[in-house]
């Protein structure tokens, strides 16, 4: 029973951090992406949060309507800023996970912005 309940907060825990919202694209251009149900230290580990980051920078820049070209590339360019300006701190987290570092629930998350 103690398991079922344990196994049970942690999906919750997990599920809670793990997707980054649009209210909180809506109140400032940054998005808190979780790791922390992740293991960094394997390749599926690190394409998931690849495509976590990736998909925090369409949130962060929401510009793009689909009919003005500039606003288009314009909107591209944001999410490929946003994409790039996370990449030292994607390196660290993969890095402490090779190893072995231990890093805090709160505390396992990547931060995406949009300038």
């Amino acid at each position: 029973m103690l398991k079922a309940i344990t196994a049970f907060a942690a999906v919750f825990v997990a599920s809670s951090l793990v997707l980054p919202t649009i209210s909180q694209a809506a109140e400032s251009n940054s998005v808190r992406v979780s790791y922390a149900d992740l293991n960094l230290a394997s390749d599926p580990g690190q394409r998931t949060l690849e495509h976590r980051i990736v998909r925090a920078a369409k949130i962060v820049c929401v510009y793009d309507d689909g009919k003005d070209v500039d606003l288009a590339i314009e909107t591209n360019a944001c999410r490929s800023d946003a994409v790039a300006r996370v990449q030292p701190a994607y390196a660290a987290a993969v890095n402490a996970a090779r190893r072995g570092s231990v890093t805090v629930m709160d505390a396992a998350a990547l931060i995406v912005t949009a300038r």
